[in-house]
């Protein structure tokens, strides 16, 4: 009897030290120094260059975490920088890939009169899709190899089981195809099962509704959709209220999804010129992003009790509506 009230009391303060240390987990700041790299990896299967820049812990050993990020239509390499220096300062390899036929060039090789009509042409080209597709899974090829090539900042430093993948608009479709989204009737898979969780911010959605009904319903990787009240395409059909579908759709993955007031389609990216919607919402993409990361790339038990029962909501407020769905 008495072995099994030490028993008891035992799993009692086993389980008060696990909730006291949920309760306490925050977000963390970043605390570790950061050093980037630029390259330009060629798929000798698709005779394509993809230029990437990552962004690690310059002197930590690690074992890091992977998270691949693919940028939104018209976008590059650089861009979202704030996003890559905080997780590689928490403790992540950031991989930011360049898409060509997707990318800048589109625009800046159009003239000014020309720039609209060459960002439309190139989001219907079914070929940049698939190849933006193509090109996550090439680029954790790469980022896997420099974890034993003699002469990579990264080798040896790698966590390769655990891979994350992130993206915004353009990007977020990327995410959600690599996931595993039902594209359309007929066309190949286009997910790579070595990818952990994800991170979509503003995916478009299906047109058709039928096409709505199934495109996510195989996905059984985690997702953390972002988006905003006044999140409509600058290209494309997607309203800002169907930014939530994916979401709503999926029930066979843990899923949650953020949805800020105010918050329009260029805040995940920065605006050309910042505006207050920049520093009043990146602070909140930065906290929740890295506690979902270090909930399923770290697994970190505290982090995920945080972002999931309250931690999350309770650090927006009023700024934003949070949800999830644990199946």
């Amino acid at each position: 009897m008495q072995s099994r009230l030490l028993a008891f009391i035992t799993l009692l303060c086993l389980g008060t030290a696990f909730a006291k240390a949920a309760s306490s987990y925050q977000p963390p700041a970043p605390s570790l120094s950061v050093a980037s790299v630029r390259y330009t990896w060629h798929d000798d299967a698709r005779n394509r260059d993809v230029p990437v820049k990552i962004y690690y812990p310059a002197k930590s050993t690690g074992p890091f975490p992977i998270i691949i990020f693919s940028h939104g239509l018209g976008g590059n390499r650089e861009g979202y920088e704030y996003l890559g220096k905080h997780w590689a300062g928490c403790g992540y390899v950031s991989v930011h890939l360049q898409h060509p036929g997707s990318d800048d060039t589109v625009w800046k090789n159009a003239g000014p009169l020309g720039a609209m009509p060459a960002m439309f042409k190139s989001a219907a080209n079914v070929s940049n899709a698939i190849n933006r597709a193509k090109d996550v899974t090439f680029g954790i090829d790469q980022v896997l190899r420099m974890n034993t090539a003699a002469n990579s900042p990264l080798r040896g430093r790698l966590n390769t089981s655990r891979i994350g993948m992130a993206g915004h608009s353009f990007g977020g479709w990327t995410t959600m195809a690599v996931v595993g989204e039902n594209l359309r009737s007929g066309d190949p898979s286009l997910a790579d099962p070595r990818i952990t969780a994800a991170i979509e911010m503003s995916a478009p959605v299906p047109k058709l509704q039928a096409q709505r009904d199934h495109a996510f319903s195989a996905i059984t990787t985690p997702v953390f959709h972002m988006t905003g009240t006044l999140d409509d395409s600058p290209i494309g059909e997607t309203k800002a209220d169907e930014r939530r579908i994916p979401f709503d759709k999926m029930n066979r993955a843990e899923t949650c999804l953020v949805t800020f007031n105010g918050a329009d389609h260029m805040v995940f990216s920065g605006h050309l010129f910042a505006q207050p919607a920049d520093a009043q919402f990146q602070p909140f993409i930065l906290a929740g992003s890295t506690a979902f990361w270090d909930a399923y790339l770290k697994g970190n038990a505290a982090a995920k009790k945080w972002l999931y029962n309250g931690g999350f909501a309770q650090l927006i407020g009023t700024k934003g509506v949070f949800e999830k769905k644990l199946p």
